[in-house]
């Protein structure tokens, strides 16, 4: 059984990770014993716990009979071996291809990073996505200026940034289209920016009763 999932959210925290795309049933040696849906929560859960999982990083996986697909970006070179190490010791895991890339060094990049990072996060209506509000966000961007080029934040955001040679996408979760527009918008305010790609979803609600 192949099941597409997301971590949407950084460290600990994929409220609103879907699983999707279930497309012919099959099994692998571990995958006898282990259900689909415990495989894929077993994962997930490893994933979110990885220390060094922040806001610079996107990861989502797919399992095929007993096979994780890791892909995504990784801002740390040594979050990349780590997430395959974590998927590989999950429940009913037999192999992990490891798709992660790992973001090129470049100084330009890492100021759009922190750039768009201080627009989305201080922003009134998009604060209470970060860790410890604004706050917490002027607090991360103090540990910046003294470790350059060497930090990112960690802790529950729920939009990621991911630049790449110039290029942003934004992946995460938000409450409505509103906040996405607004993250989009902010995000496409910063200078030097070549392109932005929203990526980000929007939860859906509780049906009311």
């Amino acid at each position: 059984m192949r099941i597409m999932a997301a971590l949407r959210l950084a460290r600990g925290f994929v409220v609103g990770a879907g699983v999707s795309g279930v497309i012919v049933s099959t099994t692998g040696s571990s995958a006898q014993m282990v259900s689909a849906a415990e495989t894929t929560h077993s994962v997930r859960r490893a994933l979110e716990r990885l220390p060094y999982y922040g806001v610079f990083d996107y990861m989502s996986f797919g399992i095929d009979r007993g096979t994780v697909t890791l892909t995504g970006y990784t801002y740390n070179g040594s979050l990349r071996s780590a997430a395959e190490i974590a998927a590989k010791r999950s429940s009913g895991v037999d192999e992990v291809a490891n798709r992660l890339e790992v973001l090129p060094a470049s100084q330009e990049d890492n100021r759009i990073r922190w750039v768009t990072f201080y627009k989305i996060y201080t922003d009134a209506f998009l604060s209470r996505y970060a860790s410890g509000g604004e706050a917490g966000v002027r607090r991360e961007i103090y540990e910046a200026r003294r470790f350059p080029g060497m930090y990112q934040p960690l802790g529950f955001y729920s939009i990621h940034i991911v630049v790449r040679h110039g290029q942003t996408t934004l992946y995460g979760v938000v409450d409505s289209a509103g906040d996405r527009h607004i993250a989009e918008v902010r995000a496409r305010e910063v200078f030097g920016v070549f392109s932005v790609e929203n990526e980000i979803v929007v939860a859906k609600k509780a049906a009311k009763r």
